[in-house]
Protein backbone atom coordinates (compact mmCIF):
# COMPACT_ATOMS: atom_id res chain seq x y z
CA UNK A 1 0.00 0.00 0.00
CA UNK A 2 1.74 3.35 -1.00
CA UNK A 3 -0.24 5.38 1.37
CA UNK A 4 0.35 3.77 4.77
CA UNK A 5 -2.59 6.38 6.35
CA UNK A 6 -5.24 4.33 4.43
CA UNK A 7 -4.30 1.81 6.88
CA UNK A 8 -6.72 1.18 9.66
CA UNK A 9 -5.02 0.87 13.48
CA UNK A 10 -6.11 -2.57 13.47
CA UNK A 11 -4.29 -3.51 10.14
CA UNK A 12 -1.54 -1.02 10.66
CA UNK A 13 -0.88 -2.52 13.96
CA UNK A 14 -1.04 -6.14 12.62
CA UNK A 15 2.01 -4.81 10.44
CA UNK A 16 3.74 -3.74 13.03
CA UNK A 17 3.37 -6.47 15.18
CA UNK A 18 4.98 -8.61 11.85
CA UNK A 19 7.83 -6.17 11.08
CA UNK A 20 6.12 -5.39 8.25
CA UNK A 21 6.29 -1.45 9.17
CA UNK A 22 7.44 0.56 11.87
CA UNK A 23 5.73 3.12 13.70
CA UNK A 24 8.41 6.10 12.50
CA UNK A 25 7.23 5.09 8.60
CA UNK A 26 3.34 5.89 9.82
CA UNK A 27 4.46 9.28 11.45
CA UNK A 28 6.51 10.02 8.97
CA UNK A 29 3.19 9.58 5.99
CA UNK A 30 1.15 11.42 7.93
CA UNK A 31 3.25 14.11 8.69
CA UNK A 32 3.81 14.05 4.99
CA UNK A 33 -0.09 14.88 4.73
CA UNK A 34 -0.37 17.54 6.87
CA UNK A 35 2.50 19.42 5.23
CA UNK A 36 0.27 18.76 1.90
CA UNK A 37 -3.06 19.38 3.23
CA UNK A 38 -3.88 21.25 6.49
CA UNK A 39 -3.09 24.59 5.77
CA UNK A 40 -5.93 24.10 3.50
CA UNK A 41 -8.06 22.49 6.22
CA UNK A 42 -7.03 23.78 9.71
CA UNK A 43 -7.94 20.37 11.22
CA UNK A 44 -4.67 21.14 13.50
CA UNK A 45 -3.77 24.18 15.39
CA UNK A 46 -0.67 22.73 15.99
CA UNK A 47 1.39 19.70 15.47
CA UNK A 48 3.75 18.60 18.13
CA UNK A 49 8.05 18.64 17.44
CA UNK A 50 8.11 15.06 18.44
CA UNK A 51 6.53 13.38 16.63
CA UNK A 52 8.97 11.17 14.87
CA UNK A 53 10.79 10.63 18.34
CA UNK A 54 7.69 9.39 19.98
CA UNK A 55 7.27 7.26 17.04
CA UNK A 56 10.59 6.01 17.83
CA UNK A 57 10.25 5.13 21.43
CA UNK A 58 7.27 3.33 20.39
CA UNK A 59 9.67 1.31 17.98
CA UNK A 60 12.01 0.65 20.55
CA UNK A 61 9.05 -0.63 23.56
CA UNK A 62 7.81 -3.19 20.45
CA UNK A 63 11.49 -4.38 19.61
CA UNK A 64 11.74 -5.13 23.78
CA UNK A 65 8.65 -7.15 23.72
CA UNK A 66 5.90 -4.63 23.95
CA UNK A 67 2.53 -5.18 22.63
CA UNK A 68 -0.63 -2.69 22.42
CA UNK A 69 -3.20 -2.48 19.41
CA UNK A 70 -2.07 1.57 19.68
CA UNK A 71 1.59 0.94 20.16
CA UNK A 72 2.89 2.85 17.50
CA UNK A 73 -0.57 4.60 16.45
CA UNK A 74 -0.45 8.06 15.37
CA UNK A 75 -3.56 9.95 17.23
CA UNK A 76 -4.77 13.88 17.19
CA UNK A 77 -6.21 14.90 19.90
CA UNK A 78 -8.91 17.80 20.80
CA UNK A 79 -7.32 20.96 22.10
CA UNK A 80 -9.82 20.87 24.84
CA UNK A 81 -7.96 17.25 26.35
CA UNK A 82 -4.92 19.06 28.08
CA UNK A 83 -1.61 17.34 27.59
CA UNK A 84 1.30 17.83 30.31
CA UNK A 85 3.71 20.93 28.83
CA UNK A 86 1.43 21.19 26.26
CA UNK A 87 -1.29 24.42 25.11
CA UNK A 88 -4.89 23.11 25.45
CA UNK A 89 -6.68 26.34 24.62
CA UNK A 90 -10.40 24.78 23.73
CA UNK A 91 -9.70 27.03 20.68
CA UNK A 92 -10.02 29.94 22.68
CA UNK A 93 -8.45 33.22 22.93
CA UNK A 94 -9.28 32.96 26.57
CA UNK A 95 -6.83 29.92 26.96
CA UNK A 96 -4.55 30.57 23.69
CA UNK A 97 -1.46 30.58 25.95
CA UNK A 98 -2.88 27.90 28.64
CA UNK A 99 -0.16 25.37 29.23
CA UNK A 100 -1.39 22.19 30.72
CA UNK A 101 0.41 21.43 34.26
CA UNK A 102 -1.05 17.85 33.95
CA UNK A 103 -2.01 14.62 32.02
CA UNK A 104 -5.85 14.11 31.51
CA UNK A 105 -6.48 10.25 32.57
CA UNK A 106 -7.48 9.73 28.98
CA UNK A 107 -4.05 10.48 28.15
CA UNK A 108 -2.03 8.45 30.30
CA UNK A 109 -3.76 5.74 29.21
CA UNK A 110 -2.56 6.60 26.15
CA UNK A 111 1.01 7.25 26.57
CA UNK A 112 0.75 3.79 29.10
CA UNK A 113 -0.59 2.13 25.43
CA UNK A 114 2.68 3.66 23.50
CA UNK A 115 0.31 5.85 21.32
CA UNK A 116 2.08 8.33 18.93
CA UNK A 117 0.68 12.56 19.37
CA UNK A 118 0.55 14.08 16.40
CA UNK A 119 -0.89 16.91 17.50
CA UNK A 120 -3.48 19.01 18.59
CA UNK A 121 -7.13 19.74 16.75
CA UNK A 122 -9.03 22.13 15.81
CA UNK A 123 -12.77 22.94 17.55
CA UNK A 124 -15.59 25.49 18.24
CA UNK A 125 -14.70 27.15 21.20
CA UNK A 126 -14.70 25.56 24.85
CA UNK A 127 -16.73 22.74 22.65
CA UNK A 128 -19.84 25.03 21.96
CA UNK A 129 -20.77 24.98 18.59
CA UNK A 130 -21.68 22.06 15.65
CA UNK A 131 -19.74 23.02 12.47
CA UNK A 132 -16.03 24.29 14.00
CA UNK A 133 -16.90 27.74 12.43
CA UNK A 134 -16.67 28.89 16.41
CA UNK A 135 -12.54 28.48 16.85
CA UNK A 136 -11.32 31.61 17.79
CA UNK A 137 -8.53 30.47 15.30
CA UNK A 138 -10.42 30.20 12.24
CA UNK A 139 -12.85 27.33 10.95
CA UNK A 140 -11.88 23.73 9.99
CA UNK A 141 -12.55 22.30 6.08
CA UNK A 142 -14.39 19.31 5.16
CA UNK A 143 -12.24 16.92 3.20
CA UNK A 144 -14.44 15.96 0.67
CA UNK A 145 -15.36 19.60 -0.11
CA UNK A 146 -13.21 22.46 1.62
CA UNK A 147 -16.16 24.86 0.63
CA UNK A 148 -18.05 22.58 3.76
CA UNK A 149 -17.92 22.27 7.42
CA UNK A 150 -16.31 19.38 9.09
CA UNK A 151 -18.95 19.67 11.72
CA UNK A 152 -18.11 20.42 15.19
CA UNK A 153 -17.54 20.75 18.04
CA UNK A 154 -14.53 17.82 17.12
CA UNK A 155 -14.12 18.96 13.63
CA UNK A 156 -10.61 18.68 13.30
CA UNK A 157 -9.95 15.60 15.15
CA UNK A 158 -12.57 14.22 12.52
CA UNK A 159 -10.89 16.07 9.70
CA UNK A 160 -7.79 15.07 10.55
CA UNK A 161 -8.75 11.38 10.48
CA UNK A 162 -10.88 11.47 7.21
CA UNK A 163 -7.79 13.44 4.57
CA UNK A 164 -5.01 10.69 6.51
CA UNK A 165 -3.39 13.34 8.79
CA UNK A 166 -3.26 10.40 11.34
CA UNK A 167 -4.99 7.44 11.96
CA UNK A 168 -7.22 7.94 15.03
CA UNK A 169 -8.24 10.52 17.46
CA UNK A 170 -10.18 12.05 20.27
CA UNK A 171 -12.69 14.36 20.28
CA UNK A 172 -15.26 15.04 22.76
CA UNK A 173 -19.36 14.84 22.95
CA UNK A 174 -21.69 16.89 24.24
CA UNK A 175 -24.63 16.60 21.94
CA UNK A 176 -23.32 14.90 19.09
CA UNK A 177 -19.92 16.66 18.86
CA UNK A 178 -18.05 13.67 18.11
CA UNK A 179 -21.25 11.90 15.68
CA UNK A 180 -21.90 15.07 13.86
CA UNK A 181 -18.25 14.90 12.28
CA UNK A 182 -18.25 11.47 11.67
CA UNK A 183 -20.92 12.10 9.78
CA UNK A 184 -20.00 14.93 7.83
CA UNK A 185 -16.56 13.66 7.25
CA UNK A 186 -17.15 9.74 6.65
CA UNK A 187 -15.86 8.26 9.30
CA UNK A 188 -16.78 6.48 12.58
CA UNK A 189 -16.97 8.28 16.04
CA UNK A 190 -18.23 6.99 19.68
CA UNK A 191 -19.74 8.77 22.66
CA UNK A 192 -19.88 5.84 25.00
CA UNK A 193 -22.08 5.57 27.99
CA UNK A 194 -21.76 8.41 30.49
CA UNK A 195 -19.12 7.89 32.70
CA UNK A 196 -17.64 4.96 30.85
CA UNK A 197 -14.52 7.54 30.16
CA UNK A 198 -12.98 9.71 32.86
CA UNK A 199 -13.45 13.32 32.20
CA UNK A 200 -10.40 14.20 34.32
CA UNK A 201 -8.37 16.39 32.57
CA UNK A 202 -10.87 17.62 29.90
CA UNK A 203 -11.82 21.16 29.90
CA UNK A 204 -15.53 20.93 30.66
CA UNK A 205 -18.25 22.45 28.47
CA UNK A 206 -21.89 20.63 30.19
CA UNK A 207 -20.70 18.37 33.19
CA UNK A 208 -23.51 16.45 32.85
CA UNK A 209 -23.26 15.41 29.18
CA UNK A 210 -19.85 15.77 28.01
CA UNK A 211 -18.02 12.37 27.18
CA UNK A 212 -14.46 12.19 25.47
CA UNK A 213 -14.66 9.69 22.31
CA UNK A 214 -12.82 8.09 19.30
CA UNK A 215 -12.78 8.95 15.83
CA UNK A 216 -11.35 6.39 13.36
CA UNK A 217 -11.97 5.03 10.39
CA UNK A 218 -14.23 2.09 11.26
CA UNK A 219 -16.25 0.51 13.78
CA UNK A 220 -13.40 -1.97 14.84
CA UNK A 221 -10.89 1.12 15.54
CA UNK A 222 -13.07 3.09 17.74
CA UNK A 223 -13.60 -0.16 19.71
CA UNK A 224 -9.85 -0.63 19.99
CA UNK A 225 -9.25 3.34 21.02
CA UNK A 226 -12.37 3.37 23.63
CA UNK A 227 -11.25 -0.06 25.21
CA UNK A 228 -8.10 1.72 25.97
CA UNK A 229 -9.18 4.80 27.60
CA UNK A 230 -11.92 3.74 29.21
CA UNK A 231 -12.56 2.76 32.88
CA UNK A 232 -13.19 3.62 36.51
CA UNK A 233 -11.26 6.53 37.22
CA UNK A 234 -10.73 7.92 41.00
CA UNK A 235 -10.11 11.44 39.69
CA UNK A 236 -13.71 11.43 38.30
CA UNK A 237 -16.62 10.85 40.53
CA UNK A 238 -19.00 10.41 37.51
CA UNK A 239 -16.87 7.42 36.05
CA UNK A 240 -18.25 4.05 36.59
CA UNK A 241 -17.60 0.48 36.80
CA UNK A 242 -17.87 -1.26 33.49
CA UNK A 243 -19.27 -4.13 35.60
CA UNK A 244 -22.62 -2.43 36.54
CA UNK A 245 -24.03 -3.39 33.35
CA UNK A 246 -25.88 -6.88 33.46
CA UNK A 247 -25.00 -8.74 30.03
CA UNK A 248 -26.88 -7.66 26.89
CA UNK A 249 -29.24 -10.81 25.83
CA UNK A 250 -29.63 -10.11 21.77
CA UNK A 251 -32.79 -9.71 20.49
CA UNK A 252 -32.23 -9.29 17.08
CA UNK A 253 -34.35 -5.82 16.60
CA UNK A 254 -33.54 -2.45 15.49
CA UNK A 255 -35.66 0.01 16.82
CA UNK A 256 -36.77 3.34 14.42
CA UNK A 257 -38.52 6.44 15.73
CA UNK A 258 -40.11 7.11 12.46
CA UNK A 259 -42.09 10.00 13.99
CA UNK A 260 -38.41 12.03 14.62
CA UNK A 261 -37.48 11.59 10.92
CA UNK A 262 -40.98 13.16 9.56
CA UNK A 263 -39.70 16.43 9.27
CA UNK A 264 -35.97 17.82 8.27
CA UNK A 265 -34.57 14.82 6.59
CA UNK A 266 -33.07 15.24 3.62
CA UNK A 267 -34.89 12.86 1.15
CA UNK A 268 -31.98 11.41 -0.28
CA UNK A 269 -30.01 10.65 3.45
CA UNK A 270 -33.82 8.88 4.11
CA UNK A 271 -32.61 6.68 1.16
CA UNK A 272 -29.44 6.08 2.08
CA UNK A 273 -30.60 5.27 5.69
CA UNK A 274 -33.50 2.64 4.34
CA UNK A 275 -30.73 1.17 2.28
CA UNK A 276 -28.57 0.35 5.37
CA UNK A 277 -31.72 -0.67 7.13
CA UNK A 278 -32.43 -3.72 4.28
CA UNK A 279 -28.82 -4.46 4.64
CA UNK A 280 -29.46 -4.91 7.87
CA UNK A 281 -32.66 -7.25 7.17
CA UNK A 282 -30.46 -9.48 4.98
CA UNK A 283 -28.40 -10.08 7.64
CA UNK A 284 -31.01 -11.62 10.03
CA UNK A 285 -31.90 -8.09 11.68
CA UNK A 286 -35.69 -7.15 12.29
CA UNK A 287 -36.48 -3.75 11.90
CA UNK A 288 -39.42 -2.48 13.76
CA UNK A 289 -40.95 1.40 14.33
CA UNK A 290 -41.01 2.41 17.87
CA UNK A 291 -42.53 5.39 19.88
CA UNK A 292 -40.56 7.26 22.05
CA UNK A 293 -43.03 9.92 22.53
CA UNK A 294 -41.05 12.39 24.81
CA UNK A 295 -38.45 12.61 21.76
CA UNK A 296 -40.38 15.83 20.75
CA UNK A 297 -38.93 17.83 23.33
CA UNK A 298 -35.76 16.61 23.32
CA UNK A 299 -33.92 19.21 21.68
CA UNK A 300 -35.84 21.78 23.64
CA UNK A 301 -34.43 20.21 26.96
CA UNK A 302 -30.57 19.73 25.61
CA UNK A 303 -30.19 23.38 25.36
CA UNK A 304 -31.70 24.57 28.14
CA UNK A 305 -29.55 22.39 30.49
CA UNK A 306 -26.54 22.91 28.21
CA UNK A 307 -26.65 26.77 28.74
CA UNK A 308 -27.47 26.47 32.07
CA UNK A 309 -24.24 23.95 32.46
CA UNK A 310 -22.39 26.29 30.31
CA UNK A 311 -22.87 29.33 32.30
CA UNK A 312 -21.89 27.46 35.40
CA UNK A 313 -18.88 25.84 33.83
CA UNK A 314 -17.16 28.92 32.32
CA UNK A 315 -17.94 31.73 35.29
CA UNK A 316 -14.12 30.50 36.29
CA UNK A 317 -12.60 32.07 33.56
CA UNK A 318 -13.14 35.80 35.06
CA UNK A 319 -9.71 37.25 34.16
CA UNK A 320 -8.06 36.72 37.50
CA UNK A 321 -6.72 33.16 38.20
CA UNK A 322 -5.65 32.45 34.94
CA UNK A 323 -6.47 32.97 31.15
CA UNK A 324 -6.99 36.29 29.53
CA UNK A 325 -6.71 38.73 31.73
CA UNK A 326 -7.62 42.37 29.96
CA UNK A 327 -7.47 45.54 32.61
CA UNK A 328 -10.31 48.08 32.69
CA UNK A 329 -10.48 50.86 35.17
CA UNK A 330 -12.32 48.88 37.87
CA UNK A 331 -12.48 45.45 39.44
CA UNK A 332 -15.90 44.98 37.19
CA UNK A 333 -14.15 46.51 33.95
CA UNK A 334 -11.49 44.09 34.52
CA UNK A 335 -13.90 41.06 34.75
CA UNK A 336 -16.12 42.63 32.04
CA UNK A 337 -13.31 43.16 29.26
CA UNK A 338 -11.39 40.08 29.67
CA UNK A 339 -14.81 37.75 29.19
CA UNK A 340 -16.08 40.27 26.19
CA UNK A 341 -12.31 39.81 24.44
CA UNK A 342 -11.85 36.32 25.57
CA UNK A 343 -15.13 34.87 24.45
CA UNK A 344 -16.47 34.85 21.20
CA UNK A 345 -19.87 35.47 20.25
CA UNK A 346 -21.47 31.57 20.89
CA UNK A 347 -19.94 30.93 23.59
CA UNK A 348 -21.16 34.66 24.76
CA UNK A 349 -24.56 33.69 23.81
CA UNK A 350 -24.65 30.30 25.77
CA UNK A 351 -23.46 32.32 29.62
CA UNK A 352 -26.35 34.47 28.58
CA UNK A 353 -29.11 32.48 28.04
CA UNK A 354 -27.71 30.04 30.75
CA UNK A 355 -27.52 32.83 33.37
CA UNK A 356 -31.28 33.77 32.47
CA UNK A 357 -32.87 30.34 32.75
CA UNK A 358 -31.12 29.70 36.08
CA UNK A 359 -31.99 32.88 37.86
CA UNK A 360 -35.00 33.80 40.35
CA UNK A 361 -38.45 33.28 38.86
CA UNK A 362 -37.15 31.25 35.65
CA UNK A 363 -35.16 28.17 37.28
CA UNK A 364 -38.49 26.17 37.79
CA UNK A 365 -40.05 27.53 34.45
CA UNK A 366 -37.08 26.37 32.45
CA UNK A 367 -34.14 24.35 34.33
CA UNK A 368 -36.20 22.57 36.43
CA UNK A 369 -39.24 21.21 33.45
CA UNK A 370 -35.90 20.14 31.45
CA UNK A 371 -35.07 18.30 34.27
CA UNK A 372 -37.88 16.41 34.58
CA UNK A 373 -38.18 16.30 30.77
CA UNK A 374 -34.56 14.26 30.55
CA UNK A 375 -35.19 11.64 33.26
CA UNK A 376 -38.68 10.58 31.35
CA UNK A 377 -36.71 10.28 28.08
CA UNK A 378 -34.16 8.65 29.61
CA UNK A 379 -37.13 6.37 31.12
CA UNK A 380 -38.83 5.28 27.91
CA UNK A 381 -35.20 4.19 26.55
CA UNK A 382 -34.72 2.01 28.85
CA UNK A 383 -37.70 0.45 28.19
CA UNK A 384 -37.47 0.51 24.38
CA UNK A 385 -34.38 -1.32 24.98
CA UNK A 386 -36.44 -4.21 26.95
CA UNK A 387 -37.33 -5.07 23.55
CA UNK A 388 -34.50 -4.02 20.99
CA UNK A 389 -31.06 -4.57 20.52
CA UNK A 390 -30.35 -0.84 19.55
CA UNK A 391 -31.86 2.03 18.12
CA UNK A 392 -31.15 3.62 14.71
CA UNK A 393 -31.67 7.04 13.17
CA UNK A 394 -29.18 9.33 10.83
CA UNK A 395 -26.51 10.69 12.52
CA UNK A 396 -27.37 14.05 10.73
CA UNK A 397 -29.86 15.40 8.86
CA UNK A 398 -28.27 16.61 5.95
CA UNK A 399 -24.87 16.09 4.85
CA UNK A 400 -21.86 18.87 5.77
CA UNK A 401 -23.15 22.21 4.68
CA UNK A 402 -21.48 25.33 3.22
CA UNK A 403 -18.72 27.22 5.75
CA UNK A 404 -21.08 30.21 6.46
CA UNK A 405 -24.70 28.63 5.55
CA UNK A 406 -25.85 28.48 8.94
CA UNK A 407 -25.44 31.88 10.59
CA UNK A 408 -28.41 32.11 12.32
CA UNK A 409 -27.78 29.93 15.57
CA UNK A 410 -31.50 28.34 15.58
CA UNK A 411 -30.83 26.86 12.08
CA UNK A 412 -27.66 25.25 13.68
CA UNK A 413 -29.60 24.03 17.03
CA UNK A 414 -31.87 22.16 14.83
CA UNK A 415 -29.49 20.24 13.11
CA UNK A 416 -28.86 18.44 16.41
CA UNK A 417 -31.95 16.68 16.15
CA UNK A 418 -30.64 13.31 16.16
CA UNK A 419 -27.84 13.10 18.55
CA UNK A 420 -28.68 15.34 21.48
CA UNK A 421 -30.89 12.27 22.73
CA UNK A 422 -28.30 10.26 23.81
CA UNK A 423 -26.04 12.76 25.59
CA UNK A 424 -29.62 13.86 27.74
CA UNK A 425 -30.06 9.99 28.70
CA UNK A 426 -25.94 8.97 28.90
CA UNK A 427 -26.43 5.98 26.54
CA UNK A 428 -23.78 4.66 24.20
CA UNK A 429 -24.02 5.88 20.12
CA UNK A 430 -22.09 5.63 17.24
CA UNK A 431 -22.02 7.02 14.31
CA UNK A 432 -21.14 4.99 11.08
CA UNK A 433 -20.79 5.85 7.28
CA UNK A 434 -23.87 5.12 5.41
CA UNK A 435 -22.63 6.28 2.14
CA UNK A 436 -22.78 9.25 0.58
CA UNK A 437 -24.87 12.31 -1.52
CA UNK A 438 -24.44 14.03 -4.16
CA UNK A 439 -24.13 18.09 -3.39
CA UNK A 440 -22.91 20.51 -6.03
CA UNK A 441 -21.18 17.53 -8.22
CA UNK A 442 -19.15 16.43 -5.16
CA UNK A 443 -20.19 12.98 -3.36
CA UNK A 444 -20.54 14.21 0.57
CA UNK A 445 -20.50 11.45 3.38
CA UNK A 446 -23.86 11.08 5.55
CA UNK A 447 -23.94 8.32 8.73
CA UNK A 448 -25.85 6.08 10.19
CA UNK A 449 -26.52 6.69 14.45
CA UNK A 450 -27.32 3.64 16.39
CA UNK A 451 -28.11 4.48 20.47
CA UNK A 452 -27.56 1.37 23.02
CA UNK A 453 -28.53 0.57 26.42
CA UNK A 454 -26.53 1.89 29.44
CA UNK A 455 -22.53 0.00 29.56
CA UNK A 456 -23.49 -2.12 26.31
CA UNK A 457 -21.03 -0.39 23.79
CA UNK A 458 -20.42 -4.25 22.95
CA UNK A 459 -23.66 -4.36 20.77
CA UNK A 460 -22.68 -1.02 18.70
CA UNK A 461 -19.12 -2.63 17.90
CA UNK A 462 -20.64 -5.67 16.53
CA UNK A 463 -23.76 -3.40 14.37
CA UNK A 464 -21.21 -1.12 13.32
CA UNK A 465 -19.09 -3.57 11.90
CA UNK A 466 -22.20 -4.88 10.13
CA UNK A 467 -22.94 -2.36 8.72
CA UNK A 468 -19.41 -1.60 7.02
Amino acid sequence: MDDLTKLTIAEAGKKMAAGELTAVDLARACLANIDARNQELNAYLEVFDDVVAQAEAADARRAAGESHPLLGIPLAIKDNILIEGRVSSASSKMLEHYIATYDATVIKKLKEAGAVFVGRTNMDEFALGGSTENSAFGPTKNPHDVARVAGGTSGGSAAAVSAGLCLGALGTDTGGSVRNPASFCGVAGLKGTYGRVSRSGVIAAVSSFDQVGPLAKTAEDTQIIFDTISGRDELDSTSIDPGLYAPHKPTKKVGVPRKLMEEGLDEDVRAAFETKLEALRAKGYEVVDIELPSLSFALATYYIINFAEVSANLARFDGVRYGLSAKGDSLLNDYAKSRAEGFGPETRRRIMLGTYVLSSGYYDAYYGRAGAAREALRQEFVDAFKNVDAVATPTMPTPAFAVGEKSDPLSMYLADIFTVTANLTGNPALSVPMGTVERGGKQLPVGLQLIAAHGDEATLFALGKEIQ
